[in-house]
């Protein structure tokens, strides 16, 4: 009777947390359409990630003729471009694909420490001259109260170009974008962190659209070769790939004789060297040399 007792009181409680979270959930979602809607129409850089999906879905509901811009060049993965246009028209805002021209400056193609800061003052330019209305409307981002305390270049970009980051101004962190994304019944709630392709190679490294193709591809391959989404193919100096994926999936890697079939694979894309590194996936671990450089 008492553990009766005690399941009946175990699963009550449960339900009232998951009742709270969901007005919670429900009361930050009023509270970011409101704060859209005090800007107006919105132009909203929108990569097709979780976050600007969030703020895109806000804009659309507190200004309907708001606008997301997915900027496009060789870093943008293979298929990244079709997905924003879908999620776009799900979420019923008016999407529009803008080139842009990173690539073509030294500063940028050089990849110093602050290479981000470069594409985004690109992006930003950009959309500056974009034709009437759009040019006068706010343009917001998806940054959030987490990416604050990152090494993050482009949050530099963005304050020089006055673009907004109402998420972070709100205080929104990543897992409470992933739950309004859920509530708002986005299908890249769950979507993993995707960076562009640039930002697989060591700084110092030059980017160029071959080693961005070549990264793409290794990393389609290896995805498909693993059935998992989460990984990377960074590339360092002298061509060497190294491959991060998460640490429960190496195993898979030694396999029936993988390892040469990847390295093949991967020197048939480019690659010289092929390397495994053993700490495993790491997001945004090229960082990691920053305090050296600096």
């Amino acid at each position: 009777m008492k553990e009766a007792i005690l399941l009946s009181q175990t699963i009550s409680s449960r339900f009232v947390l998951l009742m709270n979270n969901a007005i919670a959930i429900e009361q930050l979602a009023a509270r970011l359409v409101a704060h859209l809607h005090q800007l107006g129409p919105v132009v909203v850089a929108f990569s097709g990630g979780v976050d600007s999906a969030v703020v895109a879905k806000g804009a659309a509901l507190a200004s309907p003729g708001s606008l997301a811009v997915t900027a496009i060049s060789p870093s943008l993965p293979q298929g990244e471009a079709e997905e924003a246009t879908q999620l776009a028209k799900l979420i019923g805002i008016e999407h529009l694909l803008l080139t842009t021209h990173e690539f073509s400056r030294d500063e940028y193609t050089a990849n110093p420490s602050n290479r981000c800061y470069y594409c985004k003052q690109t992006l930003y330019t950009r959309l500056e001259g974009l034709p009437a209305p759009y040019c006068d409307w706010p343009v917001v981002n998806g940054a959030n109260a987490d990416d604050l305390g990152d090494y993050r270049p482009g949050v530099q970009a963005a304050k020089e170009f006055g673009v907004l980051s109402p998420l972070a101004v709100l205080h929104i962190t990543k897992a409470q974008v992933r739950q309004l994304a859920q509530y708002w019944g986005l299908p890249c709630w769950n979507k993993p962190a995707g960076p562009c392709l640039s930002s697989r190679i060591a700084y110092g490294v030059s980017v160029t659209p071959e080693r961005v193709t070549r990264i793409d591809k290794a990393e389609r391959y290896l995805k498909d070769l693993l059935n998992i989404d989460t990984l990377r193919v960074r590339c360092e100096a002298n061509e060497l790939a190294r491959i991060e994926v998460p640490q429960h999936c190496i195993p898979a890697l030694c396999e029936g004789g993988r390892f040469a079939e990847i390295a093949l694979h991967l020197q048939s894309f480019g690659f010289k060297y092929v390397t495994l590194d053993l700490a495993g996936f790491r997001s945004g671990s090229m960082n990691a040399v920053l305090p050296v450089l600096q």
